[in-house]
């Protein structure tokens, strides 16, 4: 069977924990990355994973099955210009900038050429992203199998339509940001207790652990929450407040707004 080799073009965390992942658990791929205008950083990827680098992408990308667009998505509509003449038939053409689908990809891309998103969020540095994807109309079962080998490396995946991708990346690649920030809340008002921020990192860091071992075990978190919230108790009196401030309507507004955002990115 032929060596995948899958050249990301751009080198970037999500890069790095991308490839980090398919090195660990596809080791039979092969891994080419490839950025223009940081060598140092390139030097030292190569020193870590033992791969196989470039400043110019050009030069390698004929030779590879996978090509994965890990560069912003300002920088996208130059790259899939220069990307354009040098395509080959069969090859895979992944992003996984936000607000750009498969449908960007193919109005940009030779008629015919296999395109996919991927979204995937920072859990991916432990192995534990929860990605959503989606494909273009003409990815094949080969295609699909090598993508979701690729997907699977750095955790889960779910396949959506490209709208839901669309619609579902603030859920799934922000949200992490808006849990950091809860946490970060929370040192805040263990520290007005008069605790250090070193005791308030801990106490709090180790409760959010816990309760994902939590989530993780039983899959049920209205049910967990339950089980912490007695009626008329020190937790209801807490959840309330939530309520009344507004709490749902402001994460709401949040995935809007970060969902909006996204589309204008991808469209710029």
């Amino acid at each position: 069977m032929k060596r995948v080799h899958l050249l990301f073009i751009g080198a970037g965390p999500m890069a790095e924990a991308i490839f980090a992942g398919v090195l660990q658990h596809r080791p039979e791929m092969a891994i080419t990355v490839s950025n223009n205008k940081d060598t140092n950083r390139l030097e030292q990827l190569k020193n870590h994973y033992n791969i196989e680098t470039t400043s110019n992408w050009k030069e390698t990308v004929t030779e590879v099955d996978v090509i994965v667009l890990a560069c912003p998505p300002s920088a996208h509509p130059d790259v899939l210009e220069q990307l354009h003449p040098l395509l080959k038939k069969d090859q895979l053409i992944v992003t996984v900038a936000a607000g750009i689908g498969p449908s960007s990809l193919e109005a940009a891309l030779p008629k015919g050429t296999a395109t996919a998103w991927l979204m995937p969020n920072t859990s991916a540095d432990v192995g534990k992203s929860m990605s959503i994807y989606a494909f273009g109309e003409d990815v094949t079962e080969e295609h699909k199998k090598v993508f979701t080998s690729i997907a699977s490396a750095i955790g889960h995946a779910q396949e959506l339509t490209e709208e839901q991708v669309h619609n579902l990346t603030a859920v799934t690649g922000s949200a992490p940001a808006f849990l950091y920030y809860f946490v970060e809340a929370l040192e805040q008002a263990a520290t007005s207790y008069g605790i250090t921020s070193e005791q308030a990192r801990k106490l709090v860091i180790e409760m959010v652990i816990g309760s994902a071992a939590m989530l993780e075990k039983y899959r049920d978190p209205k049910g967990l929450r339950a089980n912490v919230t007695s009626p008329g108790g020190a937790t209801a009196a807490g959840i309330a407040s939530l309520d009344e401030n507004g709490f749902t309507d402001s994460l709401m507004k949040a995935i809007h707004a970060t969902n909006k955002r996204a589309k204008e990115l991808g469209s710029s």
